[in-house]
């Protein structure tokens, strides 16, 4: 682990410097279509559900219904931010997060704080890392993948980490951003997680 967060401190330093033109960039774009913020915060669960602050770049608006609920997520994103996610480019603030420490590059992804009282035990044992940039289940369908699919992709990272395989995922990664392979299913984000229903047969749900 010590050997692991001193390649994610030292590659995520260089890659601030080399995509620093296109943060910058894509702040400009964000702050002229979207207005402020350009930068998403929110607090999500990190290693051992100790809550962290992570930062994207924003790729949704704020539209409201008339009853000044948000609208939906497919309705809010915009063309830039559908680029930014395809691209990967959202995530690039995350880095920070690496250099504090608070974040990997490779791990399962920070998901809501809201989702920990709907996780089964197992599945709660993908905090038992640090939460990643991108991940296995990144490199295995994204959001095309249910979320029992996800969580089991992420526990297979939690049983199998090594050096080796962060090299793979992040490999892979860099692939299927080149390749613009990322794909959202029928949602333009992730549905929200309900929670694991019980299987048919009355058996606990397994991995």
């Amino acid at each position: 682990m010590l050997v692991k967060k001193t390649i994610d401190r030292a590659v995520a330093a260089s890659a601030l410097v080399i995509t620093a033109p296109v943060m910058l960039a894509a702040a400009a774009a964000v702050r002229v279509t979207m207005g402020k913020p350009v930068i998403f915060s929110q607090v999500r669960p990190g290693y051992r559900e100790k809550p962290i602050r992570i930062y994207k770049m924003r790729s949704m608006t704020d539209e409201r219904d008339a009853a000044g609920n948000l609208k939906p997520d497919a309705e809010r994103l915009t063309r830039l931010g559908k680029l930014l996610r395809a691209t990967s480019i959202d995530e690039l603030p995350q880095l920070f997060n690496v250099l504090k420490g608070e974040m990997s590059l490779v791990g399962p992804r920070p998901l809501l704080t809201e989702y920990l009282p709907l996780y089964t035990p197992e599945q709660r044992r993908r905090h038992d890392v640090l939460p990643g940039i991108t991940g296995w289940a990144q490199i295995h369908g994204r959001n095309s993948r249910t979320w029992e699919e996800k969580f089991e992709l992420d526990l297979y990272y939690v049983d199998n980490w090594s050096l080796g395989l962060d090299l793979r995922i992040m490999l892979d990664t860099f692939r299927t951003i080149l390749r613009s392979e990322v794909s959202h299913g029928e949602h333009a984000t992730m549905p929200r997680f309900e929670g694991t229903k019980p299987r048919a047969d009355g058996a606990a749900p397994t991995r």
